[in-house]
């Protein structure tokens, strides 16, 4: 039986599947929405991959991931800028909903947070040309600002759509529930997103307590602190009705567990604590 509204992140088995067993887990559970990363679709081949995906009647809410922007020299520039078109490119031939952007942080010894956020905001401005003429949305994914310097300097959905208010719209947003549950401006922030038509995906997960690593220790929704069900309610009344995709990053429990029950404790979560 088809699950309908949720999508399954690869990075959430990626330890335990290869990408086609990865897909075959998920539509044994009735799963035809998924959102692989770049790595795994090139250890299975592009091509194989997108063949993959077609034949199974499969749906990408997102391709993980471009972005990475900010650089220490031109010639490292050019090389984010190259990368990201060719990411734009592997999402279009999947025809995936949107490449999501984890933007970059602070480049080599930089410690100017602002001249990084630019070369993100002007980085975005000079692939987006490209991806308007794949077909491609891109959608920045604010992450939390334990992130700010290594990964992601753009950290709450405000300064998300600051940009993308600049960029145009076919520059949104990624809503990943780990990332901006704590953020007190999160309803308003989400609802102008509604209003600008700017959310393009919605990932959740769970915030633990304690936490033991920040990067590798996310929780299966329902095990955690997060308002999977409030942050649902305010997505949907901003209009945005897409697939809740789960990714989960999690090196000393989920990805030490079979596949098989990964998936299906995912389903059933997302039945109990998600659906609103």
């Amino acid at each position: 039986m088809q699950v309908e509204g949720l999508s399954i992140n690869l990075a959430t088995i990626r330890e335990q599947c290869g990408f086609a067993e990865a897909v075959d887990t998920c539509l044994k559970h009735g799963i035809t929405s998924i959102a692989p990363w770049r790595d795994q679709v090139a250890k299975a081949g592009l091509d194989e991959a997108v063949r993959i995906i077609e034949s199974n009647g499969i749906k990408l809410t997102g391709l993980c991931r471009g972005g990475f922007f900010p650089a220490a020299n031109e010639a490292d520039w050019q090389k984010n800028l190259d990368d990201n078109r060719r990411a734009i490119d592997e999402a279009a031939a999947f025809s995936a909903d949107c490449l999501v952007l984890v933007v970059g942080g602070l480049p080599g010894s930089s410690k100017d947070i602002v001249a990084a956020r630019q070369m993100v905001f002007d980085g975005i401005a000079a692939v987006l040309p490209h991806a308007q003429a794949a077909g491609v949305k891109l959608a920045i994914e604010p992450l939390h600002p334990m992130y700010a310097a290594d990964r992601a300097c753009v950290n709450t959905l405000r300064q998300a759509l600051d940009m993308c208010e600049q960029l145009g719209e076919d520059v949104g947003v990624a809503v990943d529930v780990y990332h901006v549950w704590w953020d007190p401006d999160l309803a308003d922030q989400i609802a102008r997103a509604g209003r600008m038509k700017r959310i393009f995906a919605h990932h959740i997960c769970d915030w633990l307590v304690p936490t033991k690593d920040m990067l590798l220790d996310r929780g299966m929704m329902g095990d955690g602190v997060i308002d999977l069900k409030g942050i649902r309610r305010m997505v949907e009344a901003a209009g945005f009705f897409g697939a809740q995709e789960v990714e989960i990053f999690s090196a000393e429990n989920w990805w030490k567990r079979p596949a098989d029950e990964v998936i299906a404790t995912c389903v059933e979560r997302f039945r109990s604590c998600c659906q609103v």
